[in-house]
């Protein structure tokens, strides 16, 4: 008998999901996944990469079927996906998976949530489809993890794999929801693979296209699953083919066995790490290291000199070009800087450490923040390297004016399965993302979140965020 296709054993895994549910463990991880997107989302809605998206679904417009974030009128699925994906990464706070290097959550769950809303599916389905979905991303990641080169291959060569591969996950979620069967979710997974992309560059050298490339992903597997109950097809050999995903995007240090190793007995879900911080995670472990200086009692005035050690890849992101990096153009290029998030921890940032206020264009440039910056030297780390990208470590040697150095390590990023956010950190981070718009309701619409698997349409919930309008 023939071995399935890589795409059709990952259709056979959502569709037995589908049927039998994830277990309530899962369900529990993946309600802390949407509770956390959607307090990341409210805060976003007034970036301007998402004005722009919600104003060009307005020009679009077309039958109200689901709630876009920000919009008081329900739009198509296609928009609101759209919309609410781009939501969620426009503020560098959506969750993260390692070693695959992407953030799952952002692409699968707007998908998911579009999806169940216009089919009218309950909480518990979305709930599944959300695991499911965000499972199968990671694993499509997983496929372009090279060991031996330490990194993402994908990342390597520039390709936002959060996008690409989070067109695929999120596309097996909505057709989980579509009520396709096995073959239905492989071909919407075949389909998501011609439309899913994404370039690295704005990360670099600026640009904000970037924010929307989680909405283009979600907005793309909404529409693959609705193709394919329509009739489209996907090729059968779409991951591991001449042709396919994994050789077009990584060549020959494609490693399509990972994709489906112990599929169903191995979860990576539980393993994707939730940001205390709104910027670029490879900052995270800086941001860590400089706090724990800062509780030390090392002040800005101490400094003479700091060097930050990071793993190699990690720097070409947060550490280059050196002179952009220490003074950052926007406060959206300061959340992927290391010189100013190690600044801003230093000199006392909101939230869990740093916060939103930490990357308004106004914080950019702020001179004791740039100051400070300016001192920062970034390095590679051999230990760092060693370690990358199963975490993203850092180090921080303060050097003082009084001759002495003191040095911070961080192994385990703040936010992963090894160095978990509590449950009360967590509602800290939904209750602050919602504040402004949400205010004395956080509470209620937290409740309703914790409590989705019991809800028999997502209707009640989302029409709590329908009066947050921009």
């Amino acid at each position: 008998m023939t071995k399935p296709t890589l795409v059709r054993q990952l259709a056979g895994f959502a569709a037995r999901a589908r049927q039998e549910g994830v277990g309530p463990e899962l369900r529990a991880d993946a309600t802390r996944r949407v509770l956390d997107l959607l307090g990341n989302s409210v805060a976003a809605l007034h970036t301007p990469a998402a004005v722009a998206v919600r104003n060009l679904v307005r020009e679009w417009g077309g039958h109200p079927h689901a709630t876009a974030l920000g919009l008081p009128e329900r739009c198509p699925a296609l928009s609101a996906a759209l919309v609410n994906g781009t939501l969620a990464h426009a503020l560098d706070f959506d969750d993260t998976h390692l070693p695959s290097v992407l953030h799952p959550s952002a692409s699968v769950v707007p998908a998911a949530l579009a999806a169940a809303q216009s089919y009218g599916r309950d909480g518990a389905a979305l709930l599944d489809a959300v695991a499911v979905g965000i499972e199968l991303t990671v694993r499509v990641g997983l496929g372009g993890y090279d060991a031996e080169l330490g990194n993402s291959v994908f990342f390597e060569r520039g390709l936002h794999a959060t996008a690409i591969c989070g067109a695929l996950g999120g596309a097996a979620a909505a057709a989980m929801l579509a009520g396709l069967d096995e073959a239905g979710i492989a071909h919407a997974m075949g389909i998501a693979a011609s439309m899913g992309s994404g370039l690295l560059e704005a990360n670099r050298t600026g640009g904000t296209v970037k924010r929307v490339h989680c909405g283009w992903a979600a907005h793309a597997a909404v529409a693959a699953a609705g193709l394919a109950r329509a009739g489209l097809t996907g090729p059968p050999t779409v991951l591991e083919g001449r042709f396919g995903l994994l050789q077009a995007y990584c060549g020959e240090r494609a490693r399509p066995e990972a994709i489906v190793e112990e599929l169903g007995v191995r979860w990576e879900l539980p393993r994707v790490f939730i940001k205390p911080y709104p910027c670029n995670h490879f900052t995270h472990a800086g941001i860590d290291a400089a706090l724990r200086l800062r509780a030390h009692g090392i002040r800005a005035a101490d400094i003479v000199r700091l060097e930050l050690g990071a793993p190699t890849a990690a720097l070409r992101t947060i550490g280059e070009p050196a002179e952009a990096k220490a003074r950052p153009e926007s406060g959206y290029h300061a959340a992927f800087s290391g010189p100013y998030t190690v600044a801003a921890a230093l000199l006392g940032g909101g939230g869990l450490g740093v916060f939103h206020e930490d990357f308004t264009d106004r914080a950019a440039r702020d001179p004791a923040r740039l100051a400070l910056a300016a001192l920062v030297t970034c390095v590679p780390d051999r230990r760092c390297d060693e370690i990358f990208p199963r975490q993203f470590p850092a180090v921080l040697t303060a050097h003082l004016r009084d001759g002495t150095s003191v040095t911070e390590r961080v192994d385990a990023n703040r936010g992963g399965p090894e160095n978990p956010l509590s449950a009360a950190e967590l509602a800290t981070k939904f209750r602050l993302n919602t504040a402004r718009l949400l205010g004395g309701r956080a509470d209620q619409v937290s409740d309703a979140i914790h409590h989705l698997a019991e809800l028999d349409t997502l209707d009640p919930l989302l029409e709590l965020f329908e009066a947050a309008e921009d």
